[in-house]
């Protein structure tokens, strides 16, 4: 993947993560993981967490609220949950965290060192030097409060860090990938996540190497009165030189409104998901569906996180669209749907479970399911988002709804349905 995957606003939202939503998180978080390291190894899981849109598409699929700050602790905390029962088969580790897990990283990846042969102490160095770049050499208004560190067996590693601006009301976060980095202080960075904040010092970009020269030299030689006279001279406007523009990177903006608007979302690769779900669901899963209280959405849901699994890079732009399988924690797009999200998990873990045995066509089913809803979504109809929403929430009691709101109160003469 490229080195640098695009930027993207977060905005700062408030609230935990509920015990009932951290637990699926957990187990359909680690079994995404599994599906995707089955089908195309470790280093490309790697590949993928150091990608910022598919990091909150992953996020919103969990059922986080799709558009906040909140996916990048909660995606980390799920990860190092679920995997950690998993390290010896997948070989991830995944360390640090939020405040005070942050600190702990180095002796984290020390313990990691000690179990697999890596060198801890440098990965407890990498660690450091990444969190000491994007909170001194960048100085674009952000400061770190969460530091997450995943490495494979192998010690290849990516770093997801976030930042907070609380005048701003935003944050900023960092993807760092090991693969392909010559130098901590030289355009390391896979990602950035943000939208500009004014001027930014970036001491880490490759065109300013002659500022970093520049200071060693003033201070190691020049002494504080030579420092004075540069200080000043610098302040004079002639003697400013303009600076070269900032490379562009690909832009998601993250708006502040919490709710999905149809805007949000690429409505044709909506559709084609739908049309996949509604073709290759009664093909794929016949057994699925003949299993009492399963039925086409939880098919639905899956196709979202076969795409996921499955997708390509540029398919998440719009990672409101995945919050659409299974909702959001605070009834945006709508309450989450726990009995579909309990059936997924099912599906989910059935597939690879037979999987590694030797038995892939369950796998096989779901990666059918991507190609049909890519191949569907040029030709495919359906309802308009602010229909489908509407039609979750009038449902959302037969699905299991729940938000941190409570449980969603069953709608008078509803009709019986199946998740």
């Amino acid at each position: 993947m490229a080195r640098a995957a695009g930027r993207a606003d977060l905005p700062l939202h408030g609230g935990r993560v509920p015990a009932w939503l951290g637990r699926r998180m957990t187990r359909l978080g680690a079994v995404i993981v599994e599906a995707i390291v089955h089908e195309y190894g470790r280093d490309e899981m790697l590949c993928r967490l150091a990608h910022p849109f598919w990091f909150q598409s992953f996020g919103a699929v969990m059922g986080m609220d799709w558009h906040s700050s909140g996916i990048t602790t909660s995606v980390l905390g799920a990860l190092k949950r679920g995997l950690a029962p998993l390290t010896g088969e997948l070989g991830i580790h995944v360390c640090g965290g939020r405040g005070k897990h942050s600190r702990a990283t180095p002796a984290e990846l020390l313990a990691v060192g000690t179990r697999t042969g890596l060198d801890g102490e440098e990965l407890a160095r990498s660690s450091r030097l990444v969190a000491k770049v994007d909170s001194a050499a960048v100085q674009d208004g952000f400061d770190l409060y969460l530091h997450g560190f995943i490495v494979g067996d192998d010690g290849k590693w990516v770093v997801v860090q976030q930042g907070m601006n609380g005048g701003a009301r935003q944050a900023r976060r960092y993807h760092w990938h090991s693969e392909g980095l010559d130098s901590f202080v030289d355009a390391p960075h896979a990602a950035i996540e943000g939208r500009g904040q004014g001027i930014i010092v970036n001491l880490a970009d490759r065109r300013a190497a002659a500022s970093r020269e520049g200071q060693l030299e003033l201070l190691g030689s020049l002494g504080p009165d030579r420092i004075a006279r540069e200080v000043v001279r610098l302040r004079e406007p002639e003697a400013v030189p303009v600076p070269p523009a900032q490379a562009t990177l690909p832009h998601l903006v993250m708006p502040g409104h919490h709710d999905v608007r149809p805007e949000n979302v690429v409505e044709r690769r909506l559709h084609g998901a739908l049309a996949a779900a509604a073709d290759r669901g009664p093909a794929d899963f016949a057994e699925l569906l003949l299993v009492p209280g399963i039925g086409a959405r939880t098919v639905r849901a899956l196709a979202m996180v076969a795409e996921v699994v499955h997708g390509a890079p540029c398919r998440f732009s719009d990672p409101a669209r995945f919050s659409l399988a299974h909702g959001g924690k605070d009834r945006h797009p709508f309450p989450v749907p726990t009995k579909v999200y309990d059936h997924t998990i099912q599906v989910m873990k059935s597939a690879v479970r037979k999987a590694k045995l030797g038995e892939a066509e369950e796998l096989a089913a779901i990666r059918r399911l991507d190609a049909e809803a890519r191949r569907l979504e040029a030709t495919a109809t359906g309802p308009s988002v602010a229909a489908l929403l509407a039609e979750e929430r009038t449902r959302s009691a037969a699905y299991g709804g729940r938000s941190v709101f409570g449980w969603e109160p069953a709608i008078t003469a509803e009709r019986p349905v199946e998740s």
